[in-house]
């Protein structure tokens, strides 16, 4: 009996003679591999289109009965299974998943210009749509930022959309969000990782000096790959009180390096830990290295316990020269340092930077151990606890 390792073998050459005996060439091969991807593509995102048209059309009824009828929330019970006796076997029309689809109406069914679009669009009212959300905004007079295209809206899941209209309030918002799931193809899981990190109030923030040291193109991908702050709440410490020790920080983000990679951001990929270089017979060892496919560069990040100090400057300054140096390929573009503190004064980061031809930026990092401002004054400190339980 022939091993299975040796019938691959047989079938790839066999495959490979057909081919040259038939002239079927690579290209042709990934053409039609690329139609094929392309047509399902299409396919997928008409039908996700269409999901989001009946689940608009189903919440706009549940609605407007709700206002008419005065009804509660558990008649949504009843309606479901009232749907699974005329329609046995059908899936997606839970109580909760019909009352998801009333607040996905609830919440885009707003009146101005962009949302009467969408509205007009879910509703199939094809007479009533512009040819595109930018001429509504033209016409209004809208700034660009909230400039999306219709379909943008539509390629995205319904998943995705409850996500986002869950947490997010103001419509601005919500389409930093859409854009980002449709862009860069965020996962739930990723978009919740992203909402809760308030990633819309962490772009463009960063204090940087990418737009010195790097091509303007390249300068504004790179603003728009890393954060002011990152929430690592996967780090597990023991003792609340006591300062996080920079060695501690590093193994709780290797041992949850998916978690920490999910709060960075797509495209990066990991290169290691204490990554050692050599110059001049002397070793040193960068915390964390990343390569970014985006912006095709290395990213160093260091991180520091406490507030950021203008000489850690310095210290970035040298492992990007080594790496540029020892490291970077000739295809890359320059590496980029990160500086995660826990916490920085911007105006010192400016200064610090001023004079740098190295791209580098200041980020901080917080942990759900943190209590908020608003609940410090409500809790005895540490000392009064003492006190109350001796």
């Amino acid at each position: 009996m022939m091993p299975s390792f040796v019938k691959l073998v047989v079938k790839n050459y066999r495959v490979g003679y057909m081919d040259d005996k038939l002239n079927i060439s690579f290209n042709f091969i990934k053409q039609l591999k690329e139609t094929i991807l392309t047509s399902r593509y299409r396919v997928a995102k008409i039908a996700n289109a269409e999901s989001l048209k009946l689940y608009f059309a189903i919440g706009k009824a549940l609605d407007k009965k709700f206002k008419e009828q005065k009804w509660g929330a558990k008649v949504l019970e009843g309606i479901s299974e009232r749907l699974q006796q005329e329609l046995p076997g059908l899936r997606g029309f839970s109580g909760q998943n019909l009352r998801k689809m009333r607040m996905f109406y609830q919440y885009w069914n707003i009146h101005n210009p962009i949302c009467s679009t969408i509205t007009s669009k879910l509703e199939n009212q094809e007479n009533s749509i512009c040819s595109s959300v930018t001429g509504e905004l033209k016409k209004s007079n809208i700034e660009p930022v909230v400039l999306n295209d219709i379909e943008t809206f539509l390629s995205v899941s319904f998943s995705h959309h409850y996500e986002i209209i869950l947490k997010i309030k103001d419509e601005s918002d919500r389409w930093y969000y859409i854009n980002k799931v449709a862009g860069q193809f965020w996962t739930v899981k990723q978009l919740r990782v992203e909402l809760k990190n308030k990633s819309h109030l962490q772009e463009l923030k960063l204090p940087n000096n990418f737009q010195n040291t790097l091509s303007p193109e390249l300068s504004n991908k790179a603003i728009r790959s890393f954060k002011d702050q990152y929430l690592l709440d996967f780090v597990n410490i023991e003792d609340a009180d006591d300062e996080i020790d920079e060695k501690v920080l590093e193994k709780e983000i290797v041992l949850n390096i998916k978690k920490f990679l999910m709060s960075l951001g797509s495209d990066f990929s990991f290169m290691g830990n204490q990554y050692r270089l050599i110059v001049d017979e002397d070793e040193y060892f960068i915390d964390l290295l990343f390569f970014h496919r985006g912006l095709q560069s290395l990213v160093v990040f260091e991180l520091k316990k406490g507030k950021f100090k203008p000489e850690y400057v310095g210290k970035m300054n040298f492992y990007l020269s080594a790496l540029d140096d020892l490291v970077k390929q000739q295809h890359e573009n320059p590496s980029i340092g990160i500086i995660m503190c826990k916490e920085k004064d911007d105006k010192k980061v400016e200064y610090s930077f001023r004079d740098l031809n190295k791209p580098m930026g200041v980020s901080v990092f917080k942990t759900t151990k943190e209590l908020p401002d608003k609940y410090k004054n409500a809790l005895p400190n540490p000392e009064m606890l003492k006190s109350l339980l001796g």
